[in-house]
């Protein structure tokens, strides 16, 4: 890809609306050109819940990160969340009429493109298809099937359907600020391509996003994605606990979560005690730190219970040798790593953003805040080298066409004679 190439990844959080816009260096890494940060508005769960507050928040983000970094933004990759979201297993085929000729990339893509046109639930619209493996003739491939022989091709789809006001609302909200969506991604699936390594994706692994408003799921073995799911409880809930629990303004909730935090009780004493400024001349509040991780260690153990529903529904549970990759605001939880690892029996690390980033790139975005974000850029450089490579062998092909041509015109009676002798009356098929 060329490095002038600029690409825009759009993370519509809900509590933060963050964009990196960036482009491919010399070493294939993302350098980021600028990004924005904004307190998000509008924004519900990972839905937008009102429109010109969301429009507003985006608006603003884009804006910044245009100054930031001196490109006008027209386009944009954007991640998609949120409770509506549902993903099913599907599987295709199609009948060749030549089994004798090599397999096509159209033939792939037929069978891609029927996967977008299979019926969804009433209020349903499919927001992405994944193809998990090929077969021909019922026996697995382990590669691209372009090139192969054989009657029947088919294939595994891993479908994500979400509702089509949500998606709507997304579009019209990026379309009210003046850009297009380049691709709707899964936030799940974009962060993973920001925390996870090539050899936890074949080992086997599963990506917890935490979030605001969500906590997003994806199972990832042998490189093929076999499960995702949105858990509609994240970091925004815990606040909540610890505003009702300590009876705190949320906005002191939020701070007591962030700064002192834990989802240990016991590794907090009861005597260690945080005072809470009144509010307009009241009495300041004393909350133990025991007390506090109390309330965070039961909701945060809620919601690793629905994420080891999910790894047990992706069928998976036993082959996962990568364990668990937590990444995410909530990931920044002092003692979430221990509190998963105990609960789940898996092994735990916390992913950052930082591997597939230039080195100039990292001091700014070193957190698990920014993983969903950078992710969606490396998705959009993805989308770009693939659309440079199906050029480049569109022009490969249309030189290949022009040179057969030639070749037809001085020799085509010989050619004629040839494939009637191999294939008699058949050989019409391969002029």
């Amino acid at each position: 890809m060329s490095d002038s190439k600029i690409v825009v990844g759009l993370d519509i959080g809900t509590t933060k609306v963050a964009v990196i816009v960036g482009q491919s260096n010399k070493d294939g890494k993302l350098e980021v050109l600028g990004f924005s940060k904004t307190e998000a508005a509008g924004i519900h769960r990972g839905q937008i819940a009102n429109l010109q507050e969301a429009v507003t928040t985006i608006g603003a983000a884009l804006k910044e990160s245009e100054i930031k970094s001196n490109v006008e933004i027209s386009e944009v990759v954007v991640g998609i969340a949120g409770q509506h979201i549902r993903s099913t297993q599907h599987r295709g085929n199609i009948v060749r009429s030549n089994n004798q000729e090599e397999i096509s990339k159209e033939d792939v893509e037929k069978l891609k493109d029927n996967m977008w046109k299979i019926n969804t639930r009433p209020g349903e619209r499919i927001v992405s298809v994944i193809t998990q493996e090929y077969f021909i003739d019922s026996n697995p491939v382990t590669s691209n099937p372009v090139g192969m022989i054989g009657s029947e091709l088919a294939a595994n789809f891993h479908i994500i359907t979400g509702n089509v006001n949500a998606v709507r609302n997304i579009y019209e909200c990026v379309n009210r600020v003046n850009c297009d969506i380049k691709e709707l991604i899964l936030e799940p699936l974009a962060s993973a391509n920001a925390v996870l390594d090539d050899e936890e994706k074949e080992a086997g692994v599963v990506l917890v996003d935490i979030g605001g408003g969500t906590t997003d799921v994806a199972v990832i073995h042998d490189n093929i994605v076999r499960h995702t799911a949105v858990i509609p409880f994240g970091g925004n809930i815990i606040t909540e606990d610890i505003k009702e629990g300590c009876m705190i303004i949320r906005s002191q909730a939020e701070k007591l979560k962030v700064k002192y935090g834990s989802c240990l009780s016991n590794q907090n004493r009861q005597d260690e005690i945080i005072t809470i400024p009144g509010i307009r001349g009241h009495n300041p509040r004393e909350i133990s730190m025991h007390s506090l991780a109390s309330i965070i260690q039961s909701r945060v153990q809620e919601i690793l219970g629905q994420v080891a529903v999910e790894i047990k529904n992706s069928g998976y549970e036993d082959k996962l040798i990568a364990g668990i990759v937590l990444t995410g605001g909530g990931a920044l939880i002092k003692h979430i790593k221990e509190l998963t690892e105990f609960t789940t029996g898996m092994s735990v690390r916390i992913g950052f953003p930082t591997d597939y980033i230039s080195e100039k790139s990292i001091q700014d975005l070193n957190s698990p805040i920014y993983s969903t974000s950078i992710g969606l850029a490396l998705q959009a450089l993805m989308i770009e080298d693939d659309a440079e490579e199906v050029e480049n062998n569109t022009q490969v092909d249309k030189k290949k066409r022009k040179t057969e041509g030639k070749s037809r015109k001085l020799t085509g009676e010989g050619v004629k004679k040839i494939f009637e002798n191999l294939f008699g009356d058949r050989g019409e098929e391969y002029k």
